[in-house]
């Protein structure tokens, strides 16, 4: 990486990749020198509406071109883990799209070749990067006292199946979709996951409520609520002796204070006006990563694999070893 300039390449071409691509262009210093999808004509489409210099037709081509020093893979679920030990081959830093992998055993897989190749590899869990969930978590850093966690969740098959997503990705859906809610309980939860305890089990063949209890070696305790094929709201909440603190919708975020009734609304960062949320922070920490700076927080590959083993463990999934409750929480 040259002084003051990073080069970004991206794979897939969607419209995630799009959001991406607008993220990245306007962190001072980014060079967009190359994209590769298996559609080349989309590719090429982006490549025009960037200025990207590269199209190309492999993941070796893309890295000779590009010169990249970070790769930004946007691909689709049960194409990830090819795509990504793919890209462990070359020396850039790698930042995935989530889920990193679409169930535990894939993600499992992924961060086994990951250690394998000693690639530097990242996860795009964008919602630890939203100015809401970074105000709340500075504030209560500060404040003393267990925290009690209630995660709120919605989710829906039935939804996954009509947009087109395979069945494989369906069946897995707690992995695809519901990771952006069970990562609120490793971001504001302290410690290590000690106990998941099913309060109403998760039943694939008759989804409805999903509830669960977690706890933390810190003493922090949540809850974690889902309602499949129900109205419900994508919601987090973390209360303190002093402090409560509530995201919904999850990009804003009001507190109140002990012996107060009043919500104080926390101010909205503009990027996530600008962009979508979370997405120009968690690209400029991106690229301090492939110059060699500290990650502030950008989730590693291990962030998500913890995360992912709590989906398993909520969701009682022993066939991938889940069912303990094991997890490193960070925060």
């Amino acid at each position: 990486m040259s002084q003051n300039q990073c080069r970004v390449a991206v794979i897939g071409a969607g419209s995630m990749a799009r959001e991406h691509l607008r993220a990245f262009a306007d962190v001072p210093g980014v060079l967009l020198t190359g994209i590769h999808s298996r559609t080349r004509a989309r590719a090429e489409a982006l490549a025009a509406e960037f200025g990207i210099s590269a199209v190309c037709d492999d993941i070796a081509s893309l890295y000779a071109a590009s010169k990249a020093d970070l790769v930004v893979v946007t691909v689709t679920e049960l194409s990830m883990a090819a795509v990504a030990k793919a890209c462990f081959a070359f020396p850039w830093t790698i930042l995935l799209e989530k889920p990193a992998g679409y169930d535990l055993a894939d993600a499992v897989g992924i961060a086994e070749a990951a250690g394998a190749a000693r690639a530097r590899v990242h996860v795009a869990l964008n919602r630890r990067h939203l100015s809401s969930t970074r105000t709340a978590l500075d504030d209560l850093n500060a404040v003393p006292g267990p925290r009690f966690i209630h995660v709120q969740d919605q989710e829906s098959m039935a939804q996954a199946a009509a947009i087109g997503h395979p069945e494989t990705v369906v069946r897995n859906w707690m992995y695809a979709n519901a990771v952006h809610m069970v990562d609120y309980l490793a971001v504001f939860g302290r410690g290590t996951v000690t106990s998941v305890t099913p309060v109403q089990p998760w039943d694939p063949e008759r989804p409805g409520i999903v509830l669960a209890k977690v706890e933390f070696s810190s003493g922090d305790l949540a809850l974690y609520e889902a309602v499949w094929n129900g109205p419900a709201p994508w919601a987090c909440t973390v209360t303190t002796p002093a402090r409560r603190w509530e995201m919904r919708p999850l990009e804003k975020a009001v507190f109140q204070n002990a012996g107060e009734r009043m919500l104080n609304p926390a101010p909205l960062h503009p990027w996530d006006e600008a962009f979508k949320p979370g997405f120009r922070r968690q690209a400029e920490l991106a690229v301090q990563v492939a110059g060699g700076g500290p990650s502030d927080g950008l989730p590693t590959l291990e962030d998500s694999l913890a995360t992912m083993r709590l989906i398993a463990a909520i969701y009682g999934d022993e066939k991938h070893g889940g069912g303990n409750g094991s997890g490193k929480a960070a925060g």
